[in-house]
């Protein structure tokens, strides 16, 4: 299941909900590689603040990701 995590149970502001997660998901390219990703719906949650705060891609919060996988996500 990509679209799994969720915070602990707490869908925060702003970000895709699971059923929003699995609307987008079939548009999003699968992985070429043979290692787990990190989670779809929390990698758009982190671009998605990004934009929305227009903060630098290092000040993301680590609850996304590393910023450089947002980056070239």
């Amino acid at each position: 299941m990509i679209f799994g995590r969720n915070h602990g149970g707490v869908i925060r502001r702003h970000e895709l909900s699971f059923s929003e997660g699995e609307l987008v998901r079939p548009l999003l390219p699968e992985s070429l590689r043979s290692r787990k990703r990190l989670d779809d719906r929390t990698v758009l949650n982190g671009i998605v603040w990004k934009f929305r705060t227009g903060t630098a891609w290092w000040d993301v919060p680590e609850r996304y990701g590393s910023w450089a996988t947002l980056h070239t996500r």
